[in-house]
């Protein structure tokens, strides 16, 4: 009985090798595609978080601006409801306030009004409250602004202290403050280091710059940006940056219940 012959339906050798080829052409390119979009999506997601950073700050200073000099009634006054130090923070009591120099050279601010349940986030007990939420047993509730690295983290944010003492920080990201002034005197807005102690009173407006740094880091790559000065600027830690900035009316300044600045 003779034995029947099968044609071979093995794969040559040159055949696998096209087929790996193939193989590793469409994993290659998928892998790319992949980190393409996880790369898109973690910038748009860092974008969002930078957005949503520089606007609390704003919203948040902006609404203290508003209030400082805030008195209950016509014939109470607020001794000092505003004063800021030029790339340091404030410290030492509230009517002689002096400046002390700060790393991230950000500006610092000091605002005050009157403590009651109108312009407060009262307590779940009634009492008045100041920025980071702690009871104010005084009068004057007094709020005071900077940026800090934290110690922590390493991460810069936006700080509060309150009438207690207990500085907490507030809005993570803000890497540096700018604050400059509006007096009836001065056609442009000017610097907290060119106001005398006793003309803050005539303070009727403020221009506000947060300058917010990314979330997420590529160290081989360089990021330029425009700081709060306007100036252009670069960064080698591959972070992200973004300036919000926002123009704010010192409502109860005596320039503007007098009928606005002259």
């Amino acid at each position: 009985m003779t034995s029947r012959a099968f044609p071979s339906s093995g794969h040559t050798l040159l055949e696998m090798t096209i087929a790996l080829a193939l193989g590793m052409l469409i994993v290659t390119a998928s892998l790319s595609l992949y980190r393409g979009q996880r790369a898109a999506f973690d910038r748009a997601t860092d974008a969002a978080r930078i957005h949503d950073a520089g606007s609390t700050a704003l919203d948040m200073l902006g609404q203290q601006l508003q209030m400082a000099g805030f008195a209950s009634g016509p014939d109470a006054t607020v001794e000092a409801p505003i004063f800021g130090c030029a790339q340091g923070r404030v410290v030492g009591a509230e009517s002689g306030a002096l400046c002390e120099s700060l790393a991230s050279h950000s500006d610092g601010i000091q605002i005050r009004y009157a403590a009651d349940a109108v312009s407060t986030w009262p307590s779940s007990g009634g009492v008045p409250t100041d920025c980071i939420g702690q009871t104010v047993a005084d009068a004057i509730v007094t709020n005071r602004f900077y940026v800090e690295a934290s110690t922590s983290s390493g991460e810069p944010e936006l700080y509060c202290e309150g009438g207690g003492r207990q500085p907490q920080p507030i809005v993570e990201g803000i890497e540096r403050m700018r604050v400059v002034y509006w007096r009836p005197d001065s056609p442009s807005a000017l610097d907290a280091s060119a106001i005398a102690r006793e003309r803050w009173r005539d303070v009727y407006g403020a221009d506000i710059c947060v300058l917010v740094r990314g979330f997420n880091s590529n160290a081989k790559r360089r990021t330029n940006y425009v700081d709060c000065n306007g100036s252009p600027a670069y960064a080698d830690d591959g972070r992200a940056r973004q300036v919000f900035w926002r123009r704010i009316a010192i409502r109860n300044s005596p320039a503007m219940t007098s009928g606005g600045p002259q």
